[in-house]
């Protein structure tokens, strides 16, 4: 190949604006995606997300955005990139089948951490297990019992499944104890 035939100014006239172009638009799409990470995060702290949920979501949002930025920069270069949607797309869908009981308790999760239908502290029945929640995980929600064991439940089956939580109302006494009590009290003899 002879370089001396090659037209740098032909080439420079051809795909210069074009990478001018994409260059810009991932300095600005960039930027851009920074204000609206920041924007996220500021909403997701005055609707009082937990932090941890918090934080996932911010940075899973900032994520999607930058690879949205890099798609569009690669088709302003020219790339043609139905393909490389439809191999992205393929591929999500593959690893969401193999992780789709993880992605179940991580929906689980972000639902009760959006949700509380109960929080640290309370004492729940779920799942065939009691005790107090010590600690609500992406993934998992973590009991102590009341002789000290350690209780591991997955979020999946604990967001969509039957839970008592014995902390959310005033203590009560039961209908059969009330009973009970009045019967005494009607039945004591007179001093």
């Amino acid at each position: 190949m002879d370089i001396s035939n090659i037209d740098l100014t032909g080439i420079v006239m051809t795909y210069g604006p074009r990478i001018i172009f994409a260059i810009l638009t991932l300095i600005i799409g960039l930027w851009i995606v920074k204000i609206l990470v920041n924007v996220i995060n500021k909403g997701l702290d005055k609707g009082e997300v937990d932090s941890a949920l918090k934080g996932f979501l911010a940075s899973i949002s900032g994520v999607l955005l930058k690879v949205l930025v890099y798609i569009t920069a690669l088709s302003v270069l020219g790339v043609e990139m139905t393909s490389f949607v439809a191999i992205l797309a393929a591929a999500g869908f593959a690893i969401g089948m193999a992780l789709s009981g993880t992605l179940q308790n991580f929906a689980g999760g972000v639902m009760i951490l959006l949700f509380k239908p109960f929080k640290i502290g309370d004492y729940i029945d779920a799942q065939g297990h009691s005790g107090s929640v010590k600690e609500i995980q992406i993934f998992n929600t973590i009991l102590t019992t009341p002789d000290n064991k350690t209780i591991i439940l997955p979020n999946g089956p604990l967001s969509t499944g039957a839970m008592v939580n014995y902390s959310t109302e005033p203590r009560r006494e039961s209908t059969g104890q009330l009973v009970s009590d009045m019967v005494m009290m009607w039945t004591k003899p007179i001093r």
